[in-house]
């Protein structure tokens, strides 16, 4: 029999520990919360101090039983779910359920799951922290009287299914905010001059800076033309050469948010999918004769901090593998946000030494990507700044200057290992070496291109951005990112359109009535505010009854408001201009969870739907009979094909345009890239420059 009970949340993490502790030690798992408030009703009583009421979920009352069964033989019982507030409460719920004294040394908490790391962790057993399962409670108490209050009432006014949440309705509010100021963008015009520029037989760019001595903005073409005809031949004088050294730091290790960023930037992964596979790293990979080993530290962190025993490893695996230059001198002090907790370390690789290289027949092909970005951004993160040689010329014309700006590595440091992704669409400037200049030399102008360009808005937000904008703004904390961006597209409040957010109508709808009757709900401000108080009642300073009873005060009184005033808003349907070929009754627009779509009015009897098609003015080049309209596939990606399929099976997933290649004949199509679109030929190798 075993003398010890330990109890985990997932059978992945139990097979793993278990394999740690030895005999004496049962290792179980709880399958995540055993308890919660009921799904029918609101389980809250207001009245009595917000008191939850809290049941078994349905179908972990087996789980339960054995649970309690291995409880009765177990000499001690040790929790040991995640170390965050969620798993504080999960051990709450279990000590409630299986009898256990919430102020014994009965809570087990670890950072990675390693061998090492296990045994220390249950060399220090703590009570269960009460500060901590209060501020989960009062986050999950508060999110239960804003949705299952405003839910039913937007049911009853708009339609049925709907939903509101603190965190995700400011990030709705972000979105359509952001679509608005699109929308009401008003483009400039702006026009820049570029000269390409001799040394001999070196070439190289540079870029009109100033005339007189002064920045001139080239509004227009009459600009350019007046800047133009001052120029007189084809000489130039370095005017000045400025050479420096700069210095480039690398990226800290990953917290949660930046963890989501950067996937969704180099691996194309939604931030669900991201934090699904950081899950199974954590738990353990089985690995041949190692057997099943934790791959890398708890992914719910917004810390930046390493522990002094992985700095150690990593300087060892630097100093090994790429010389003692490579080595970070001096530590970092990262500027702390106020929000961030540094509950626990950075998202790291448990162990330096397990090189990605070593992993491959071990993980999926998704799981050693993401296992090689975390890898490669711990590495970097404690190497040594990468040093940069700059080198700025000036080129003088008369009263006319042309600048260049040039640079190379002069040593790569962390950049051997790994160089941060971004967020702009414009791809990042090479570095670019410029001939070895003098002042007083002559360069020869070789030709000079104006070029008109208008002013572009801002971007819609893709999930990095919109993950980035949250933490910044201090809305959401480290586990709450991945399951808001899922709620919001689930709703049907918004839609992702070429990895991008857009909102839908609906979206709209239920925005201006929470901004109308709880505009408390989609302030940023007020919204930043409670999450701060609720992790100050994670640190003991808050009472969260009090913080509750503040903010329902208000709430109750806006809710009587709207349960009178709110209007009962009606979504008609649109004709749609055709008849149904099935049943020949006229078609009519739905409002649908991506947006509108058309469907037979004579639904439920007729229940045939057609997407709505968009035609985009180009003949099939297959068929040469049908037209070319935009489609969207299962997961809402954009593609092109041939409105007489499936007779016809012509697909592209870039947009062709109504040209020709002129070398060819065959189709062209825009082919969109980091720094813009270019359009190019479907068959041979015809490019035209890119347009940004």
């Amino acid at each position: 029999m075993s003398e010890f009970l330990v109890i985990v949340e997932s059978p992945a993490k139990a097979k793993t520990i278990e394999k740690y502790l030895g005999k004496k030690y049962k290792v179980k798992a709880s399958m995540g919360h055993i308890r919660d408030l009921p799904k029918s009703q609101m389980g809250v009583d207001v009245e009595n101090h917000f008191e939850p009421k809290y049941i078994t979920i349905r179908g972990k009352g087996p789980i339960l039983k054995d649970l309690k069964t291995a409880a009765k033989k177990a000499k001690k019982i040790y929790l040991a779910a995640d170390p965050d507030r969620e798993g504080e409460a999960i051990a709450w719920h279990l000590a409630n359920s299986l009898n256990v004294d919430v102020n014994s040394d009965c809570r087990v908490v670890f950072n990675e799951i390693t061998k090492d790391a296990i045994k220390e962790s249950f060399k220090h057993p703590r009570p269960i922290n009460m500060d901590l399962v209060d501020a989960q409670q009062a986050r999950r108490i508060l999110d239960r009287l804003v949705g299952y209050n405003i839910s039913p009432l937007l049911w009853k006014k708009v339609k049925k299914g709907l939903s509101a949440g603190r965190v995700q309705s400011v990030a709705v509010r972000l979105i359509i905010e952001r679509e608005k100021e699109i929308q009401n963008f008003i483009p400039e015009e702006y026009w820049s001059i570029t000269g390409e520029f001799l040394k001999g037989m070196e070439s190289f760019e540079a870029s009109f800076f100033s005339l007189d001595k002064k920045k001139v903005e080239l509004s227009s073409k009459q600009k350019v033309d007046e800047v133009l005809e001052k120029l007189k031949g084809k000489t130039f004088i370095v005017d000045s050469v400025t050479k420096k050294e700069r210095r480039r730091n690398p990226a800290l290790p990953f917290t949660t948010s930046s963890l989501q960023q950067e996937a969704a930037r180099k691996l194309n992964f939604r931030a669900k999918k991201t934090m699904m596979l950081a899950q199974q790293l954590y738990e353990g990979i089985e690995l041949g004769k190692e057997g099943t080993v934790g791959l890398i530290t708890y992914m719910r962190t917004d810390s930046t901090r390493i522990s002094d025993v992985a700095k150690e490893e990593a300087a060892g695996y630097i100093r090994s593998t790429y010389g003692d230059d490579y080595l970070q001198k001096s530590e970092r002090k990262e500027k702390k946000n106020n929000a961030t907790q540094d509950a626990h370390e950075a998202i790291r690789p448990t162990s330096v030494l397990r090189e990605p290289s070593s992993l491959k027949d071990s993980l999926s092909r998704d799981q050693l990507r993401l296992y090689k970005l975390i890898w490669e951004r711990f590495v970097a993160s404690q190497m040594a700044p990468a040093v940069m040689d700059t080198m700025t010329v000036d080129l003088k014309n008369g009263s006319i200057i042309f600048r260049a700006n040039g640079s190379k590595i002069k040593f790569p440091g962390f950049m051997k290992v790994y160089v941060e992704g971004t967020d702009d669409p414009v791809e990042e400037k090479k570095d670019r070496q410029l001939p070895d200049l003098k002042e007083g030399e002559e360069v020869i102008k070789k030709q000079i291109d104006p070029k008109q360009h208008f002013t572009q808005p801002p971007p819609r937000y893709t999930e990095a951005r919109l993950v980035k904008t949250l933490e910044e703004l201090g809305i959401g904390r480290p586990s709450t990112f991945a399951p808001t961006l899922d709620t919001i597209q689930k709703r049907g409040y918004v839609a992702l359109e070429n990895k991008r957010f857009i909102p839908t109508e609906l979206g709209g709808i239920v925005m201006e009535l929470i901004l109308e009757f709880f505009p408390e709900i989609l302030n940023v401000e007020f919204t930043a505010k409670m999450e701060a108080d609720l992790d100050n009642v994670e640190e003991g300073q808050v009472n969260w009854v009090q913080l509750i009873d503040d903010f329902y005060q208000g709430f109750e009184k806006s809710l009587d408001k709207a349960e009178k005033e709110m209007q009962e808003v009606e979504i008609k349907d649109e004709p749609a201009g055709e008849d149904c070929v099935e049943c020949g009754n006229p078609m009519v627009f739905k409002m649908g969870r991506y947006g509108k779509f058309m469907a037979c009015s004579n639904f439920p009897d007729c229940r045939n739907t057609k997407a709505i098609v968009k035609e985009i003015g180009v003949k099939c080049p297959k068929c040469e009979e049908g037209n070319l309209i935009e489609r969207k596939s299962k997961k809402r990606r954009i593609f092109y094909g041939c409105d007489q399929y499936p007779s016809c099976d012509f697909l592209s997933w870039d947009k062709p345009i109504p040209r020709s290649c002129p070398k060819c004949e065959t189709l062209l199509i825009e082919k969109k890239l980091k720094k813009g679109i270019q359009v190019q030929c479907m068959q041979c190798d015809y490019k035209e420059e890119p347009q940004s």
